[in-house]
Protein backbone atom coordinates (compact mmCIF):
# COMPACT_ATOMS: atom_id res chain seq x y z
CA UNK A 1 0.00 0.00 0.00
CA UNK A 2 1.23 3.68 -0.96
CA UNK A 3 2.50 5.24 1.75
CA UNK A 4 0.24 8.69 2.85
CA UNK A 5 1.24 11.88 4.60
CA UNK A 6 -1.05 10.40 7.15
CA UNK A 7 1.37 7.14 7.88
CA UNK A 8 4.47 9.59 8.31
CA UNK A 9 2.97 11.71 10.80
CA UNK A 10 2.43 7.83 12.90
CA UNK A 11 5.76 7.39 11.99
CA UNK A 12 6.61 10.12 14.20
CA UNK A 13 4.26 9.53 16.84
CA UNK A 14 5.84 5.84 17.28
CA UNK A 15 9.64 7.06 16.82
CA UNK A 16 10.28 5.51 13.69
CA UNK A 17 12.39 6.78 11.11
CA UNK A 18 11.24 7.70 8.13
CA UNK A 19 13.69 7.15 4.92
CA UNK A 20 13.41 10.05 2.38
CA UNK A 21 16.10 9.51 -0.92
CA UNK A 22 15.90 11.67 -4.21
CA UNK A 23 15.15 10.02 -7.61
CA UNK A 24 15.42 11.78 -11.26
CA UNK A 25 13.92 9.50 -13.08
CA UNK A 26 12.57 5.65 -13.86
CA UNK A 27 15.30 3.09 -13.10
CA UNK A 28 16.47 4.89 -10.19
CA UNK A 29 13.06 5.46 -8.96
CA UNK A 30 12.50 1.64 -9.56
CA UNK A 31 15.67 0.61 -7.59
CA UNK A 32 14.49 3.10 -4.75
CA UNK A 33 10.79 1.38 -4.37
CA UNK A 34 12.39 -2.01 -4.15
CA UNK A 35 15.18 -1.34 -1.51
CA UNK A 36 11.87 -0.49 0.41
CA UNK A 37 12.22 3.82 0.77
CA UNK A 38 9.09 5.38 2.31
CA UNK A 39 9.41 8.80 0.62
CA UNK A 40 11.21 9.63 -2.55
CA UNK A 41 11.86 13.03 -3.45
CA UNK A 42 11.72 14.71 -7.30
CA UNK A 43 14.11 17.45 -5.99
CA UNK A 44 15.34 20.53 -8.28
CA UNK A 45 18.64 19.13 -6.80
CA UNK A 46 18.39 17.48 -10.40
CA UNK A 47 19.63 20.83 -12.27
CA UNK A 48 22.81 19.69 -10.63
CA UNK A 49 23.00 16.22 -10.75
CA UNK A 50 21.54 15.76 -13.93
CA UNK A 51 21.60 18.51 -15.84
CA UNK A 52 25.19 20.33 -14.55
CA UNK A 53 24.61 23.61 -13.20
CA UNK A 54 26.16 24.89 -10.53
CA UNK A 55 22.58 25.79 -8.61
CA UNK A 56 19.27 24.87 -8.43
CA UNK A 57 17.91 27.83 -9.82
CA UNK A 58 18.13 26.83 -13.78
CA UNK A 59 15.24 24.56 -13.22
CA UNK A 60 12.31 24.86 -14.17
CA UNK A 61 8.82 23.68 -13.47
CA UNK A 62 8.70 21.66 -16.66
CA UNK A 63 11.94 19.94 -15.96
CA UNK A 64 10.20 18.72 -12.87
CA UNK A 65 7.24 17.87 -14.19
CA UNK A 66 9.51 15.88 -16.62
CA UNK A 67 11.34 14.12 -14.15
CA UNK A 68 8.59 13.43 -11.83
CA UNK A 69 6.37 11.69 -14.59
CA UNK A 70 9.16 9.43 -14.96
CA UNK A 71 9.84 8.88 -11.27
CA UNK A 72 5.88 8.32 -10.60
CA UNK A 73 6.05 5.68 -13.33
CA UNK A 74 9.12 3.76 -11.69
CA UNK A 75 7.54 3.98 -7.88
CA UNK A 76 3.42 3.57 -8.27
CA UNK A 77 3.74 2.28 -4.32
CA UNK A 78 6.18 5.54 -2.96
CA UNK A 79 4.89 8.57 -1.68
CA UNK A 80 5.95 11.09 -4.57
CA UNK A 81 7.24 14.67 -3.14
CA UNK A 82 7.93 17.27 -5.85
CA UNK A 83 9.97 20.35 -5.91
CA UNK A 84 8.18 23.44 -7.23
CA UNK A 85 11.35 25.01 -8.01
CA UNK A 86 12.75 29.06 -8.24
CA UNK A 87 10.71 31.71 -8.97
CA UNK A 88 7.12 29.26 -9.78
CA UNK A 89 5.70 29.86 -6.03
CA UNK A 90 7.58 32.93 -4.61
CA UNK A 91 5.30 35.97 -6.64
CA UNK A 92 2.00 34.93 -4.51
CA UNK A 93 0.17 32.44 -3.03
CA UNK A 94 -1.78 32.02 -6.64
CA UNK A 95 1.19 31.45 -8.28
CA UNK A 96 1.98 28.95 -6.21
CA UNK A 97 -1.44 27.34 -6.33
CA UNK A 98 -0.73 27.39 -10.48
CA UNK A 99 2.61 25.83 -10.15
CA UNK A 100 1.55 23.58 -7.73
CA UNK A 101 -1.56 22.44 -9.77
CA UNK A 102 0.14 21.61 -12.59
CA UNK A 103 2.46 19.29 -11.14
CA UNK A 104 -0.23 17.03 -9.15
CA UNK A 105 -2.54 17.06 -12.15
CA UNK A 106 0.44 16.31 -14.85
CA UNK A 107 2.79 13.93 -13.03
CA UNK A 108 1.20 11.83 -10.39
CA UNK A 109 2.73 12.49 -7.20
CA UNK A 110 1.16 13.31 -4.00
CA UNK A 111 2.61 16.18 -2.75
CA UNK A 112 5.18 19.29 -3.23
CA UNK A 113 7.92 20.80 -1.66
CA UNK A 114 8.68 24.55 -1.22
CA UNK A 115 11.55 26.44 0.58
CA UNK A 116 11.14 29.37 3.48
CA UNK A 117 10.02 29.53 6.37
CA UNK A 118 7.87 32.50 8.11
CA UNK A 119 7.77 34.28 5.32
CA UNK A 120 5.94 31.27 2.93
CA UNK A 121 3.45 30.14 5.79
CA UNK A 122 0.80 32.15 3.86
CA UNK A 123 1.49 30.75 1.11
CA UNK A 124 1.73 27.09 2.55
CA UNK A 125 -1.20 27.64 3.97
CA UNK A 126 -3.28 28.75 0.77
CA UNK A 127 -1.92 25.42 -0.80
CA UNK A 128 -3.02 23.27 2.55
CA UNK A 129 -6.57 25.16 2.29
CA UNK A 130 -6.62 23.69 -1.82
CA UNK A 131 -6.25 20.40 -0.73
CA UNK A 132 -2.61 20.26 -1.88
CA UNK A 133 0.01 18.80 0.53
CA UNK A 134 3.03 20.59 1.56
CA UNK A 135 6.72 19.53 2.60
CA UNK A 136 8.39 22.26 4.26
CA UNK A 137 11.91 23.42 3.33
CA UNK A 138 14.14 25.81 6.44
CA UNK A 139 17.66 25.92 6.70
CA UNK A 140 19.88 25.91 3.90
CA UNK A 141 17.44 26.84 1.28
CA UNK A 142 19.69 25.90 -2.07
CA UNK A 143 17.08 28.31 -4.37
CA UNK A 144 18.76 31.20 -1.72
CA UNK A 145 22.48 30.37 -1.87
CA UNK A 146 22.91 33.33 -3.50
CA UNK A 147 22.11 35.46 -0.92
CA UNK A 148 23.85 33.25 1.58
CA UNK A 149 27.01 33.44 -0.04
CA UNK A 150 27.19 29.92 -0.44
CA UNK A 151 26.74 26.16 1.19
CA UNK A 152 26.44 27.30 4.63
CA UNK A 153 25.41 25.77 7.48
CA UNK A 154 22.20 28.04 9.05
CA UNK A 155 21.64 28.99 12.98
CA UNK A 156 24.87 28.33 14.57
CA UNK A 157 24.39 32.09 15.70
CA UNK A 158 21.60 33.09 18.31
CA UNK A 159 19.81 35.12 15.91
CA UNK A 160 19.60 32.40 13.46
CA UNK A 161 18.77 30.10 15.46
CA UNK A 162 15.39 31.84 17.15
CA UNK A 163 14.85 32.89 13.34
CA UNK A 164 14.78 28.94 12.54
CA UNK A 165 12.55 28.08 15.38
CA UNK A 166 9.91 31.10 14.25
CA UNK A 167 10.19 29.59 11.40
CA UNK A 168 9.60 26.19 12.00
CA UNK A 169 6.70 26.87 13.95
CA UNK A 170 5.58 28.70 11.01
CA UNK A 171 5.48 25.99 8.84
CA UNK A 172 3.59 23.45 11.16
CA UNK A 173 1.02 26.03 11.95
CA UNK A 174 0.11 26.79 8.39
CA UNK A 175 -0.30 23.19 7.63
CA UNK A 176 2.47 21.95 6.15
CA UNK A 177 2.77 18.10 6.81
CA UNK A 178 6.54 17.78 6.96
CA UNK A 179 9.78 20.00 7.22
CA UNK A 180 13.20 19.32 5.98
CA UNK A 181 15.89 20.68 7.49
CA UNK A 182 19.31 21.46 5.88
CA UNK A 183 22.81 22.27 6.77
CA UNK A 184 21.31 23.24 10.64
CA UNK A 185 23.20 22.31 13.65
CA UNK A 186 22.41 19.03 15.67
CA UNK A 187 21.09 20.60 19.10
CA UNK A 188 18.94 23.46 16.85
CA UNK A 189 17.49 20.82 14.77
CA UNK A 190 16.95 18.12 17.98
CA UNK A 191 15.22 20.93 19.63
CA UNK A 192 12.93 21.77 16.88
CA UNK A 193 11.91 17.96 15.91
CA UNK A 194 11.12 17.98 19.72
CA UNK A 195 9.45 21.36 19.56
CA UNK A 196 7.00 20.15 16.09
CA UNK A 197 3.71 17.98 15.70
CA UNK A 198 5.20 17.47 11.92
CA UNK A 199 8.22 15.57 11.25
CA UNK A 200 11.53 16.61 10.46
CA UNK A 201 13.43 15.07 7.78
CA UNK A 202 17.15 15.87 7.89
CA UNK A 203 19.84 16.17 5.99
CA UNK A 204 22.82 17.42 7.34
CA UNK A 205 21.12 18.03 10.36
CA UNK A 206 22.42 15.10 12.60
CA UNK A 207 20.85 12.17 13.93
CA UNK A 208 18.12 13.53 15.83
CA UNK A 209 15.48 14.40 12.85
CA UNK A 210 12.57 11.90 12.47
CA UNK A 211 14.03 10.94 9.52
CA UNK A 212 16.49 11.65 6.59
CA UNK A 213 17.19 12.24 3.29
CA UNK A 214 20.19 11.63 1.15
CA UNK A 215 20.84 12.84 -2.99
CA UNK A 216 20.93 9.41 -5.03
CA UNK A 217 24.11 10.63 -6.35
CA UNK A 218 25.86 11.31 -3.11
CA UNK A 219 25.01 7.54 -1.73
CA UNK A 220 26.06 5.44 -4.44
CA UNK A 221 29.17 7.36 -5.23
CA UNK A 222 28.47 8.50 -8.48
CA UNK A 223 30.34 11.93 -8.17
CA UNK A 224 33.76 11.42 -7.89
CA UNK A 225 34.67 14.69 -6.66
CA UNK A 226 31.94 15.88 -4.41
CA UNK A 227 31.47 14.39 -1.53
CA UNK A 228 29.39 16.56 1.09
CA UNK A 229 30.37 16.15 4.58
CA UNK A 230 26.76 15.50 5.78
CA UNK A 231 26.68 12.57 2.92
CA UNK A 232 27.63 9.06 3.29
CA UNK A 233 29.26 6.90 0.61
CA UNK A 234 27.41 3.27 0.69
CA UNK A 235 28.85 2.15 -2.25
CA UNK A 236 31.45 3.92 -4.77
CA UNK A 237 29.78 3.18 -8.36
CA UNK A 238 31.75 5.42 -10.67
CA UNK A 239 34.97 3.45 -11.06
CA UNK A 240 33.04 0.39 -11.35
CA UNK A 241 30.56 2.14 -14.08
CA UNK A 242 33.69 3.82 -15.67
CA UNK A 243 35.88 0.46 -16.11
CA UNK A 244 32.54 -1.00 -17.59
CA UNK A 245 32.13 1.12 -20.43
CA UNK A 246 36.10 1.47 -20.88
CA UNK A 247 36.12 -2.65 -21.11
CA UNK A 248 33.29 -2.22 -24.05
CA UNK A 249 34.76 0.17 -25.91
CA UNK A 250 38.13 -1.89 -25.80
CA UNK A 251 36.32 -4.88 -26.94
CA UNK A 252 34.50 -2.78 -29.81
CA UNK A 253 37.39 -1.65 -30.77
CA UNK A 254 39.29 -4.69 -31.25
CA UNK A 255 36.49 -6.62 -32.87
CA UNK A 256 35.41 -8.96 -29.79
CA UNK A 257 32.08 -7.08 -29.08
CA UNK A 258 29.39 -8.28 -30.33
CA UNK A 259 30.25 -11.96 -31.33
CA UNK A 260 27.41 -14.27 -32.70
CA UNK A 261 26.18 -15.19 -29.55
CA UNK A 262 24.57 -11.39 -29.55
CA UNK A 263 23.61 -11.37 -33.04
CA UNK A 264 20.68 -12.97 -34.64
CA UNK A 265 19.96 -15.26 -37.50
CA UNK A 266 17.43 -15.65 -40.52
CA UNK A 267 15.37 -18.78 -40.41
CA UNK A 268 16.81 -21.83 -41.89
CA UNK A 269 15.72 -21.66 -45.68
CA UNK A 270 15.38 -18.10 -46.10
CA UNK A 271 19.46 -17.32 -46.60
CA UNK A 272 18.94 -17.44 -50.59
Amino acid sequence: MKPTIRALQQKKARSEPIVMLTAYDYTSARLAEAAGVDVILVGDSLGMTMQGHATTIPVTLDDIIYHTRAVVRGAPQTLIVADLPFMTYQISPEQALRSAGRVLQETGAQTVKLEGGVFMADTIHRLVQAGVPVMAHIGLTPQSVHQFGGWRVQGRKKSEAEQLLKDARAVAEAGAFAVVLELVPAELAARITDMLPIPTIGIGAGPHCDGQVQVFHDLLGLEEAFQPRHAKRYANLAPIIREAIAQYAQEVRRGEFPTMEHAFNMKEGEVQ
